[in-house]
């Protein structure tokens, strides 16, 4: 005979109150509905399907002349702010590629015993970046799981680009001047600045840690990569984990391409300067979401449209025929190498 009690249990969903820690697993209806799908307030037109109970898929509505242009990242190196800084690593693909971004995927992975408000923590992060930036949250996936030990964030975003109109990182040419967008080492310096805020303060003033932990704020690449795509480009990559030395490798071997650099017109922050320097670490290989990688047939023309922008740009060398990626420094003359494990983790 079935014990009727015993069938109550096994029929009763697993429900959590607000506050309470969440058992390994998918996360129940009630949390995905409370602190995932009620954060969701950001609408596009061309999602035909987006997030809901039971949706395992999104539908988007393009053009006839228009392509989907997709990418995904995950956020492993932080738990700061992460559910901003998912979200901008995506986009700024997605606006590499020259592409409007319309929506995201997400996959939220989160620790043993992590509270449900840790959960609509990432969430309002995400919907206040993508109501900043027009991006729907579409759909996606969120579990309590042995398998991480700080929550991991994983970023799809689907985005749209005229046919014939997308740009690549393959697109630099021998006698194309090679650009930056504001400054190297934004994110890295305001990640370390923000984890590591009493060490940094022991030797300097709050005001220069403050600062640098701001740098957030210039992560989004989408103004320049909108810009740049008007004026014309012929490359763009942004520059993420490897810093500025591995994005300037990636776009050259991708693009079959010799480059002339000159170290000294690289630019970077002098609070970047100083948390690299207090912690030995070197900011040309420190990830520097925030910065785009661009080649153009005309980078004088370039820079000056970006400044009308209101966006920092500077040439820094050349494409040039040939395999040999040059760095100059005065009279002191060395060869660029393959991307090396990010500067960050030396950190955080």
């Amino acid at each position: 005979m079935v014990d009727d009690k015993a069938v109550s249990e096994v029929r009763q969903p697993y429900r959590v109150q607000e506050g309470e820690r969440m058992k390994v697993g998918k996360v129940p209806e009630s949390v995905l509905k409370r602190s995932v799908l009620k954060q969701i307030h950001t609408k596009r037109q061309e999602v035909l399907l987006g997030a809901g109970v039971g949706e395992d898929c999104a539908a988007v509505k393009l053009a006839e002349d228009e392509v989907f242009v997709v990418s995904t990242d995950p956020i492993t190196g932080t738990a700061t702010d992460i559910g901003t800084l998912a979200f901008h690593i995506t986009m700024n693909d997605l606006a590499s590629a020259g592409a409007e971004p319309i929506g995201v995927m997400l996959t939220i992975l989160l620790p043993e015993g992590s509270e449900e408000q840790e959960l609509k923590r990432i969430m309002g992060q995400m919907e206040v970046a993508c109501a900043q930036a027009n991006v729907q949250i579409m759909g996606g996936h969120t579990e309590v799981t042995r398998a991480v030990c700080q929550p991991l964030v994983n970023v799809c975003g689907v985005g749209k680009a005229k046919a014939g109109k997308l740009v690549s990182t393959a697109g630099a040419k021998p006698g194309d001047d090679i650009l930056v967008s504001k400054w190297i080492g934004l994110e890295g310096t305001s990640i370390i600045a923000k984890e590591k805020e009493q060490e940094l303060a022991a030797r300097y003033p709050m005001d220069l840690i403050k600062t640098a932990q701001s740098f957030d704020r210039y992560l989004s690449v989408l103004p320049e990569a909108e810009a740049a795509v008007k004026s014309g480009v012929n490359a763009m990559h942004d520059v993420t984990e490897g810093g500025v030395f591995g994005a300037l490798w990636e776009l050259a071997e991708s693009s079959g391409i010799g480059l002339e650099i000159d170290l000294k017109k690289i630019p970077v922050k002098q609070e970047t300067i100083e948390v690299c320097e207090f912690f030995g670490i070197n900011p040309y290989g420190l990830i520097s979401s925030g910065c785009m990688l661009m080649a153009s047939s005309d980078g004088n023309t370039l820079a000056r449209e970006l400044k009308k922008n209101g966006i920092h740009a500077v040439v820094i060398g050349k494409a040039v025929d040939g395999n040999d990626r040059i760095l100059l420094n005065e009279e002191e003359k060395r060869f660029l190498e393959p991307p090396k494990t990010d500067e960050l983790y030396k950190v955080v």
